[in-house]
């Protein structure tokens, strides 16, 4: 994931994402630091400087997957993560230590549940987040995922352990959907200065790409199934436009400027873990003007 780099004091922050296997605790006892954590490192020499790690053991697959983001509440100089758990942490940019925690922004039923080999885990994901910050809002698009799962770590009923294999993905269970539980996908407005859900707007496919907010308040989401491309007013959440891209929009939109016009390129591509139509166009759109 995307680094961020706080300039004037030379910190770098990253976040890491899951410990191996992931969904199989009993090989790797302990916090498995710097797992499911934000880290602060020295931009120059890559020195450690702090961390805090919203997961300790993740047997979830609760990793970190949203970037770092860098704001200010009032005169405190502080560093966001959206966390798959559900909540957003604020954290202080020169210790670490918790600010805020968000109120929880995607439902969470079951979510620490822990499963076994006889005995399957079920519940609802917060799934993949994102956030970006603009105008004291952070915004957050998660997808509700209910899934159930069940290890799969050892060969029947043996206690031996299934071998794992060079460049396989090596997760110690499997995910399934659970049949008839509905999907959809939610974007959420949180005040950073209370940390409560100022709005919701719930859109019907789960959301897998992260927004962008420019400075106008606008916010352009990606990440819908159906192939809809949104803006929204980030203050109220108010839909303000939409444009059908004919397949899974579930790339991040970027935003940039050439010769003093603005921009926001999107690409519109599917999702083979959803089964969202496959596309192979990139969208560019013109912003007004001042």
């Amino acid at each position: 994931m995307t680094p961020a780099v706080d300039a004037d004091t030379g910190t770098l922050f990253i976040v890491v994402g899951n410990p191996s296997p992931d969904l199989d605790g009993e090989i790797r006892p302990g916090d498995n630091l710097y797992t499911e954590s934000m880290v602060a490192l020295d931009v120059k020499s890559g020195t450690y400087k702090w961390h805090c790690q919203f997961v300790p053991h993740d047997v979830w697959d609760l990793d970190a997957v949203s970037p770092a983001v860098l704001f200010e509440i009032g005169s405190q100089k502080v560093v966001g993560h959206a966390g798959k758990t559900g909540w957003y942490y604020i954290l202080d940019r020169a210790t670490g230590k918790l600010v805020r925690r968000s109120d929880a922004f995607v439902a969470q039923e079951n979510t620490f549940a822990q499963p076994t080999p006889t005995r399957p885990a079920s519940g609802c994901s917060p799934g993949r987040t994102a956030a970006r910050s603009g105008r004291q809002r952070l915004t957050a698009p998660t997808p509700r995922w209910p899934t159930c799962w069940r290890s799969t770590s050892r060969c029947g009923t043996s206690r031996t352990r299934r071998p794992t294999h060079q460049g396989k993905l090596w997760l110690g269970s499997a995910f399934v959907a659970i049949p008839g539980e509905e999907q959809w996908g939610t974007l959420s407005g949180i005040d950073v200065n209370t940390g409560k859900i100022a709005w919701q707007n719930k859109l019907p496919d789960p959301l897998i790409g992260g927004p962008v907010v420019t400075a106008g308040g606008i916010l352009f989401s990606g990440g819908d199934g159906t192939g809809n491309f949104y803006a929204f007013d980030t203050k109220t959440g108010k839909e303000l436009w939409r444009f059908q891209c004919g397949a899974g929009v579930n790339a991040a939109p970027i935003s940039f400027e050439v010769d003093g016009e603005q921009f926001i390129a999107l690409a519109a591509g599917g999702n083979f873990q959803l089964n969202f139509k496959y596309g192979e166009l990139l969208f560019v759109f013109g912003l007004p003007k001042k």
